[in-house]
């Protein structure tokens, strides 16, 4: 794919659909679909959404009791595996047990993140956000491709974010060994990480009519903001000073149940067939970032994320990193 691609398909669904409703009239009956960070956020409500619509649902949780506690609401066939993203070992186990147990993969929903974190490390020294949000899902879905690739017509859908417009890959200092650490930087990268990876991943699926995507869910109160201070969301316009919401985020922000529903969308849409590896927003394909509007910041897609190239590379670097770990 490259930045022409990026042509939005004139879905239907306005920005602030319930997921729900966007998935509604497709039958997805005995589906099967894994959920990371299933738990809590738009995770939790997309696994609500893929629930009421009869998916079987698995969600691998670092903290199983939580987990249970907070998917013991959910009505239908969830259930719950022991696994962290941040720990190799533990994702390779649950990788192969779903191997073992399934016999195919209708939907893999990377949804798992951290964001502008305290510099720390995890695995075998990987900086944590792109070691949790990029190489934690690399090592899952390399896990459990015997699954995706003998399912006909099997998704995946890596959330990206915005955030990916502050940061391209950082290629001579991934993990952040020279560089002075920047919270935000980190994320930005990780992100972008998250987007090629879909686009590197669309091809490794083509063979057996399986798909990927990356998609921006929206800005959104999570527990994905835990890491910023009440002064922080301030500066950035998220919140007023008594911790109260901005008007800009009540005008521009989505709900949980809203939040999910790009993701629900890319994981079903028929519109998106033939359309591997896009970075879509907004229950559609996003556009690609104008730099003359006010809003460039908050929507669009930067070009380094379509890039075939930068994907192929950080493939090739992850596989590295992972066979290391």
């Amino acid at each position: 794919m490259a930045i022409a691609d990026q042509i939005p398909t004139e879905s239907g669904f306005p920005a602030k659909t319930d997921g729900a409703d966007v998935i509604k009239g497709i039958d997805l009956a005995g589906k099967i679909a894994i959920v990371t960070g299933g738990y809590s956020g738009i995770g939790l409500e997309t696994v609500r959404a893929l629930v009421g619509a009869g998916v079987t649902v698995i969600v691998p949780a670092r903290n199983r009791e939580k987990a249970e506690s907070n998917l013991a609401e959910v009505d239908g066939d969830v259930q719950v595996g022991d696994m962290d993203l941040g720990d190799i070992v533990s994702v390779r186990r649950f990788a192969d047990a779903m191997v073992d147990q399934l016999d195919s993969l209708d939907l893999l929903i990377n949804n798992a993140g951290i964001m502008a974190c305290p510099e720390a490390r995890v695995g075998p020294g990987w900086e944590s956000q792109f070691g949790t949000n990029h190489m934690g899902h690399f090592a899952l879905t390399v896990g459990l491709m015997p699954l995706l690739e003998k399912t006909p017509g099997a998704r995946v859908v890596a959330l990206s974010s915005t955030g990916h417009k502050r940061s391209d890959i950082q290629w001579d200092d991934i993990q952040f060994e020279n560089t002075p650490y920047d919270k935000w930087d980190a994320y930005g990268q990780a992100k972008t990480a998250n987007a090629l990876f879909a686009n590197a991943l669309s091809r490794r699926l083509k063979a057996g009519g399986g798909l990927a995507f990356s998609v921006h869910p929206g800005g959104i109160f999570t527990p994905l903001q835990r890491h910023l201070s009440l002064e922080e969301q301030v500066e950035l316009g998220w919140l007023n000073e008594d911790g109260s919401m901005s008007e800009l985020a009540k005008m521009g922000f989505k709900t949980p149940a809203q939040g999910c529903s790009t993701t629900l969308w890319a994981a079903t849409s028929p519109r998106l067939e033939g359309k591997p590896g896009v970075y879509c927003e907004d229950c559609d394909i996003a556009v690609p970032t104008d730099p003359q509007s006010p809003m460039s910041r908050f929507m669009g897609v930067e070009a380094y994320v379509c890039d075939d190239d930068a994907a192929e590379r950080l493939w090739v670097i992850s596989e590295k990193l992972l066979a290391e770990a």
